[in-house]
């Protein structure tokens, strides 16, 4: 198990540019299966939940070629439909979250899928009933193999329906429209999601051929057609990214430049980060953070305390939470923050409690941080990151801590963040992989 030592107290200076985002890239390769078409993508970041998706295309029969340090094509054209029934196929699977978005294309295209219970981070429950529930609206048969401990799929023909999602799932929306695109007829889902990377999806779709109206609304209407062709698309930057080097500037008393971060497509995030003080500006396409030696957390009109919570888009995303918590503890003021959307994510701040940080963790999802305004920093700890998400926030926290840390387990950081301490090293940080 590989570790970070990171030396804490250095300022960052310079730029860094985001990587590809991650939550996009997933849902465009499996898009990939839609057609027999060559696809090329670019801006691939090259962190391990990608590149094990890759490499499970490849061995599913597709043909990749890389075309650049980012780019790659995807032609799937024949597939080998046995090994899709193994068990080594379903044993990767269960390690990839992202491998359930392989069910809409593979039954829209080539009517059966099975799929393993897929793994992912360990952040409290994910259900998968959004993706299930309605892609059997479009006329599919699911059933559980026990014994295989995998869901078995199958549909002589999907056709178009109105459904009413229970809730804006970003990949079980993605799941039913790659789905609906080969239905017959027009599919209309109402309480769709509709973040950025859902909308670059259906833009990639309808270049592909596909008719898909409504995109960047909660309500889309899909003609279905016989098939689809081939593309080029490009990733957005990692919104995400953005956000954690913003939150490293401010932790850090930085100046740092993000590059080309596509401001339009980052939403509430900007603002998010302003409510607790800090500093920021858009040059063009670039964020640019000054340095602040202390940042004050803004209160509600009526005077009381600040709540920054996520919420379905164009709310805060909730892969942000912990970084904010994280540039609280040492901003002047309180806020609390509440994570609605899974009930294991703040499990985290007891590491933060003992590196000083003044935090109550109310319950599961909400906790209150009382910020030291840098009068008082953060000491050096050893911990381990649970999750990708958690894992970002306390190398974070360790950047600007007093003394050396070590996090352990960061392969979950890996999965996330490409190349991550180089990267950092280069404009001031002092982090060591062992």
């Amino acid at each position: 198990m590989a570790s970070f030592v990171i030396e804490g107290g250095h300022r960052l200076s310079g730029e860094i540019h985001p990587q590809g985002a991650k939550n996009e890239v997933l849902q465009i390769i499996c898009a990939t299966l839609l057609t027999a078409e060559e696809v090329t993508v670019h801006n691939i970041p090259d962190i391990l939940d990608v590149n094990n998706l890759i490499q499970l295309m490849r061995d599913m029969g597709v043909t990749v070629s890389k075309k650049d340090i980012d780019t790659y094509s995807f032609k799937a054209e024949k597939l080998d439909l046995s090994y899709l029934e193994s068990d080594e196929f379903l044993k990767k699977c269960s390690s990839l979250r992202g491998s359930v978005m392989l069910i809409g294309p593979m039954v829209a295209r080539f009517h059966k899928a099975m799929i393993s219970k897929p793994g992912g981070d360990k952040i409290g429950r994910r259900r998968l009933d959004t993706h299930f529930i309605g892609i059997q609206n479009l006329g599919a048969n699911f059933s559980y193999n026990a014994e295989r401990e995998a869901y078995e799929i199958s549909a002589c023909e999907l056709k178009g329906t109105y459904m009413l999602l229970d809730e804006a799932s970003v990949t079980g929306t993605a799941n039913i429209v790659m789905a609906a695109v080969l239905a017959k007829g027009t599919t209309t889902i109402y309480n769709a999601a509709c973040e950025p990377y859902l909308q670059q999806l259906c833009k990639m779709l309808n270049r592909m051929g596909a008719r898909i109206q409504g995109i960047a609304s909660n309500l889309l209407t899909i003609e279905g057609v016989d098939e689809l062709h081939g593309t080029e698309h490009t990733i957005l930057p990692d919104m995400i990214e953005v956000g954690s080097f913003i939150g490293m500037a401010a932790m850090t008393k930085s100046e740092l430049t993000i590059k080309n971060v596509s401001y339009e497509n980052l939403g509430i995030i900007p603002e998010s980060f302003r409510r607790l003080g800090i500093k920021l500006e858009q040059r063009e396409d670039d964020i640019y953070v000054p340095a602040q030696e202390t940042y004050q957390i803004e209160s509600f009109i009526d005077g009381s305390i600040m709540t920054i919570a996520d919420a379905p888009w164009p709310g805060l995303t909730p892969d942000l939470l912990s970084v904010l918590l994280v540039v609280a503890t040492q901003a002047k003021g309180s806020v609390l923050i509440h994570q609605k959307m899974f009930e294991s994510r703040l499990f985290f701040v007891d590491k933060l409690i003992d590196m000083g940080a003044q935090i109550i963790l109310c319950d599961p999802h909400r906790a209150v941080v009382i910020g030291h305004n840098h009068a008082m920093r953060l000491r050096g700890g050893n911990m381990t990151s649970p999750d990708i998400r958690a894992g970002i926030a306390l190398l974070i926290a360790a950047m600007s801590a007093e003394g050396s840390s070590r996090i352990h387990n960061i392969e979950q950081i890996d999965r996330g963040y490409q190349d991550i301490e180089r990267r950092l090293n280069a404009i001031g940080a002092r982090i060591t992989r062992i």
